[in-house]
């Protein structure tokens, strides 16, 4: 089979580049011919078809003194996109195109080239872009879904793009555009959520089941040494950032009765200055910065249990696929996809999201347990890790929508 991804990025940026790259891999791995298209950036990772790669486009900095007049169309219905794509598809032929984030820098403008060439198309939710402007469901420090019923409009009210009014409205717009125009709906024939819980936000908000099927992410189980003792710390990985709950982490861990027990924080981002402050009375609490490779491999497979405290509603998060395969329990908060992914008191804990109290009385009571119970979890966390997350599973379940896809598009 011949198919070709699309993605905003071609560099491994967050989560959803993980799972682009790595299914790419992995169909690779089964033999199938796999070409890829993205925005130009500098940081990209070779690819044969970088020539084709529309020109770069910077969105950070939404602001009328920063020439958004001029990239709005580019954002909100991409040209340049549409053209590079077709000429692409001068060159190959794809049976499918699996598309993964595409919002604001390849934009719907190619699923509506994919459609007039009547090629299959299936997406990969990352996040709830479809359903919220701002993406995450957020609005300032709090759960929203006041767009619901294609009330765009709220989402410039609650300024949820940035703190800024004139960003949210491009944003309120394009989701606004892409709904009035259909642009999802009738050009892909299947959404691929990793979580359940997504995948219900997608229903409830007017999506039809049929459209949207379920397949969990997937890890290389032997990519992952798992180590089941450890030292006397627990851990959270990942950005420094409202949503993720690490200032109701840092109270909560000052609750912590085993004095000889430490919490490292690994990650980088806008709270990390105000996180160091509140964290300052107890000096327990270390801050690494970013880490990768060798490091971040070493300080998660060292740690007693991962901490994910987010406070929106995380759809997969792939950290929680990496601690199990590391042999390590997750403490996680009860919110969005992570419940789905942690079974109470076999392969971690899980907590009320936002509640310092209850996550504090959580982490004493695992740091309560023996050391074999500990090594237990993380053994029963990597068993789940290879048997429910698997390449070999997640594969026969994409194939399987492949098939349904090109079927309804009447190819061979």
């Amino acid at each position: 089979m011949e198919l070709l991804f699309l993605n905003n990025y071609h560099y491994l940026r967050g989560g959803s580049e993980q799972v682009f790259f790595g299914e790419m891999a992995l169909l690779q791995s089964y033999k199938h011919q796999v070409n890829a298209f993205a925005r130009k950036t500098p940081e990209d990772v070779s690819s044969i078809n970088s020539g084709f790669f529309p020109e770069n486009m910077k969105t950070d900095n939404l602001s009328p003194k920063l020439g958004i007049l001029r990239t709005f169309r580019e954002i909100l219905y991409s040209s340049e996109s549409k053209q590079q794509l077709d000429k692409l598809l001068k060159e190959i032929s794809p049976d499918l195109v699996h598309a993964h984030n595409i919002y604001g820098r390849l934009t719907t403008s190619v699923l509506d080239l994919l459609n007039e060439k009547n090629i299959p198309v299936v997406m990969t939710l990352h996040d709830y872009k479809l359903i919220c402007p701002s993406y995450k469901l957020m609005a300032g420090n709090g759960v929203c879904e006041d767009c619901k019923g294609g009330k765009y409009y709220n989402a410039i009210l609650n300024k949820c793009h940035k703190n800024s009014m004139a960003a949210s409205a491009i944003y309120a717009l394009e989701s606004w555009f892409n709904a009035f125009f259909n642009k999802y709906r009738n050009n892909i024939c299947f959404f691929i959520s990793p979580s359940q819980f997504l995948r219900t936000k997608m229903i409830e908000f007017g999506w039809p089941a049929e459209q949207v099927i379920y397949i969990p992410n997937y890890i290389v189980p032997q990519d992952f040494m798992p180590r089941y003792d450890s030292k006397d710390y627990l851990l959270y990985i990942g950005r420094l950032s409202g949503e993720k709950g690490i200032s109701t982490l840092i109270q909560a861990f000052k609750k912590v009765k085993t004095k000889n027990v430490r919490l490292m924080i690994v990650g980088d981002g806008p709270e990390r200055e105000s996180l160091e402050k509140l964290s300052k009375i107890d000096s327990r609490i270390q801050f690494t910065g970013y880490l990768s490779g060798k490091e971040l491999s070493d300080v998660t497979r060292n740690a007693k249990a991962v901490v994910v405290p987010s406070e929106w509603y995380e759809n997969a998060p792939i950290s929680i696929l990496e601690a199990f395969a590391y042999g390590k329990p997750v403490i996680g908060a009860r919110i969005g996809g992570i419940p789905e992914m942690i079974d109470e008191g076999m392969n971690g804990l899980l907590y009320k999201s936002g509640n310092v109290d209850e996550l504090a009385e959580k982490l004493n009571d695992f740091l309560g347990c023996s050391t074999s119970y500990i090594a237990n979890m993380g053994m029963a966390a990597r068993k789940k890790a290879e048997k429910n997350y698997n390449p070999e599973m997640h594969y026969e379940k994409l194939i399987d929508v492949y098939q349904k896809a090109i079927s309804m598009k009447g190819h061979n």
